[in-house]
């Protein structure tokens, strides 16, 4: 068995450090067995970035919260769901088990908050008043949310052994990138009103599987970052049993949005006119860092 102990030195030889904004996407499973159990891993994350950082993770919504509308249900899917989905509860409501069970563990956990809205966060630490204001909406992924916000105090995301195409940081890009084209996704959600429930409008540059453009080739996120990981000479490193990488916000955001431009326009959607700089939160040579996993 591992232990939190173990978790948060592994973590610090990849990079992470006291003070650090974090976005996390984790696999239990690929991390392996820890003692005391899953919890202690986030807690391993907290001991590293301290309460004068932060954590944060994509807990999204229950199943259906945000369907009704898209297009993926039936007249009568939709029909039964209008009339039983009981209100949306920020504050209650299980994350979606898409994004994995160490999030749910995060949003149980005492001390995490959330932002009341389907496209919901849940953050711990010394800046969660800052990123979880001014939510927006309608376009949720974009200026002025939670993203918006990672950048801004140039914050990281750490990978912990999870499918680099769940990168949700990468609809930040969509969002706010410059091209034409884009598939903008209408629906409503349930939410309480005056004590009556009721179903509000809500819109978003299309996050579903059916990507924001219809260029945009399968698997598009997880080659955007295996492409800026091999750019920038990270390798990643072990964290217990699981491959993992961190790297900046930033950096993957100015490598994203010129592929997605390219992309949109019909072009090699992985193309870049040039390598960008290394990022400065990739493992080098020593401690912690190790070849990247064959995929």
């Amino acid at each position: 068995m591992l232990t939190r102990q173990q978790i948060a030195a592994d973590l610090r030889a990849l990079g992470l450090a006291g003070g650090d904004v974090v976005m996390v996407h984790a696999s239990l499973r690929a991390v392996g067995e820890v003692a005391g159990g899953p919890d202690e891993v986030h807690l391993a994350i907290k001991d590293v970035v301290t309460s004068e950082g932060a954590l944060i993770m994509y807990a999204s919504c229950p199943a259906y919260v945000d369907d009704v509308g898209r297009g993926n249900l039936t007249p009568e899917q939709e029909a039964e769901v209008l009339e039983k989905l009981p209100p949306f509860d920020p504050y209650t409501a299980r994350s979606s088990r898409d994004n994995g069970a160490l999030v749910e563990l995060l949003r149980t956990y005492p001390g995490s908050r959330v932002n009341p809205h389907p496209a919901r966060f849940v953050v711990w630490g010394g800046h969660t008043d800052f990123l979880l204001s001014e939510q927006p909406w309608d376009f949720a992924f974009g200026r002025g949310s939670v993203l918006d916000k990672l950048v801004t105090l140039d914050g990281k995301i750490l990978l912990l052994g999870s499918d680099h195409d769940n990168t949700t940081f990468l609809h930040y890009a969509e969002h706010v990138g410059d091209f034409p084209g884009k598939r903008v996704a209408r629906y409503k959600v349930p939410v309480l009103e005056g004590g009556v429930k009721a179903w509000r409008d809500m819109a978003e540059f299309d996050t579903s599987s059916d990507g924001v453009h219809p260029n945009w080739p399968d698997r598009f996120f997880a080659r955007i970052v295996d492409g800026y990981l091999a750019a920038t000479g990270n390798r990643g490193g072990r964290v217990g049993n699981a491959t993992s990488y961190l790297f900046g916000a930033r950096g993957l955001l100015d490598y994203a949005l010129p592929v997605m431009v390219r992309a949109a326009a019909g072009g090699v959607a992985t193309s870049r006119p040039e390598a960008p700089a290394p990022d400065r939160y990739a493992p080098r040579d020593g401690p912690g860092s190790s070849p990247r996993a064959p995929r």
